[in-house]
């Protein structure tokens, strides 16, 4: 539905939420079965932010802010505001100004499927932002959208009150109802991610720790020497 501004929507735990995000986008998405990542368009303004918050979704008319206006007031602390557009656009639809009034309300960062500019800014005021473009054009405030209603981006469908988590590797929705999971699921990741380390750390290669090794032959893999590559057709019967 459009032209809509839904006020009170839930939220999660925003101390689960923290407990989540220390993991990073990269072990929580292996860990919930490789589901909820928004895409390689999605990229930091500047790196090294980590964030976690609420979803509150604004969707708006390409070239065209005033939804995210809209939005702002719908915002508090522990959120995390996450802008789709009716189509494709890479107009610079959020800067600075928009950072500072949303830095007031708590809100931890923005994700927007469109482009960002004041880089420098962002960077200097430390406020995180992942979008799918930078540019400087300007945009227009006149079309009404809507707020706190689903949002499609890179493939995936955030709800208000999801779980966003945004970091150097990209963005990732966890549906709020999921977070416990997730939080499990992430821990004993995190616990096998150590053991892997350790044992990387002794010299114990993926190939046998991962069982690879006996399927190399299955798939066809042949090991040579120097010489006999030298000597081997293409198919492996001597050179042409």
């Amino acid at each position: 539905m459009r032209n809509v501004v839904v006020t009170d929507i839930t939220r999660a735990d925003v101390a689960r939420i923290d407990v989540l995000a220390r993991y990073g986008v990269a072990t929580v998405h292996e860990a919930v079965g490789r589901t909820g990542y928004l895409g390689p368009r999605l990229r930091p303004a500047w790196p090294g932010a980590r964030v976690g918050g609420n979803a509150v979704t604004a969707l708006c008319w390409p070239g065209d802010n005033l939804m995210i206006h809209v939005a702002v007031e719908q915002c508090r602390e522990g959120d995390v505001l996450v802008v789709a557009t009716t189509s494709p656009c890479a107009d610079g639809m959020f800067g600075e100004l928009f950072a500072t009034a949303l830095r007031h309300r708590g809100v931890r960062g923005v994700v927007i499927d469109a482009g960002v500019r004041d880089v420098a800014e962002l960077r200097a005021m430390g406020f995180p932002a992942w979008s799918a473009a930078v540019s400087a054009q300007g945009t227009v405030k006149a079309t009404p959208g809507a707020v706190n209603v689903p949002v499609a981006v890179g493939g995936q469908v955030v709800r208000p009150g999801d779980v966003i988590l945004a970091d150097d590797d990209g963005v990732l929705v966890v549906p709020r109802q999921d977070l416990e999971c997730a939080v499990s699921a992430a821990e004993a990741r995190a616990v096998k991610e150590a053991a892997t380390r350790a044992a990387f750390e002794k010299g114990e290669l993926g190939l046998d720790r991962y069982g690879l090794r006996e399927r190399l032959p299955e798939l066809g893999l042949v090991y040579l020497t120097q010489a006999e590559y030298e000597g081997a057709g293409p198919d492996g019967d001597g050179r042409d």
